[in-house]
């Protein structure tokens, strides 16, 4: 893919990085000339420029790009990349980043957001993630599809271990995508069974969240959460 982020600092510098050792065209835009500094991603295209003009992203070629990461430390400015790259240059896929967690709600997809990605959220999940065993935990949030990639680790009462995937009745608008057990990653098949201690990753709507709680936890989970919190 070819992948524009604007934002040269830290954090974009290390996703430019990532994104080229997998195999992409990765072009940095940045408008302070001291950030300028190609040597730290040599294989990156750099570019001196404001990403928040038009004309700037014009030159750029920014309607070439399959994704648009707005990665800078200012959240005015990331939300007026991801307009500009959604709404003018068509970017099929724009990733930004939030800053302060109260501006969170402003990045939907009217801004052009597809996927927000707040430090705070994503730490939150990941620590919920490590300990959580028997409840949905919410790991990321795909906006423009207004879906959720969701995880559950298994305990050892759940209604479903030891049984088939295909047995499980998943409800419409969720799928399982892959099953974490142990170091391994399964990629789901009808017929595996799941186990205790499996982490199931899910992407499905909020709308069924409960749902899926439901048939994987059992019937009384939904209520057991919401009484816990």
């Amino acid at each position: 893919m070819r992948i524009a982020i604007a934002g040269a600092g830290n954090v974009g510098r290390s996703i430019a990085q990532e994104l080229i050792e997998n195999g992409h065209q990765v072009m940095l835009i940045e408008r302070q000339p001291k950030m300028l500094r190609p040597e730290r991603v040599p294989s990156a295209e750099w570019v001196l420029a404001d990403a928040c003009e038009l004309a700037s992203l014009e030159e750029a070629n920014v309607a070439g790009c399959d994704v648009v990461v707005a990665a800078t430390g200012d959240d005015k400015v990331n939300l007026v990349v991801s307009l500009l790259a959604k709404t003018e240059f068509a970017v099929p896929r724009v990733v930004a980043r939030v800053n302060r967690a109260e501006n969170e709600w402003l990045f939907t997809e009217q801004w052009g957001v597809d996927v927000a990605v707040s430090k705070p959220r994503v730490m939150a999940a990941l620590v919920e993630e490590a300990v959580t065993v028997g409840d949905l935990v919410r790991l990321m949030t795909f906006r423009q599809g207004e879906a959720n990639l969701v995880e559950i680790t298994l305990p050892p009462t759940a209604p479903y271990v030891g049984q088939p995937i295909h047995a499980v009745p998943l409800p419409r608008d969720s799928a399982l995508v892959a099953i974490l057990r142990g170091k391994r990653v399964l990629v789901p098949s009808p017929d595996d069974p799941i186990e205790a201690g499996d982490e199931l990753v899910f992407v499905c709507t909020a709308e069924v969240e409960d749902e899926v709680r439901a048939v994987i936890l059992g019937p009384d989970s939904v209520e057991r959460t919401r009484g816990s919190r």
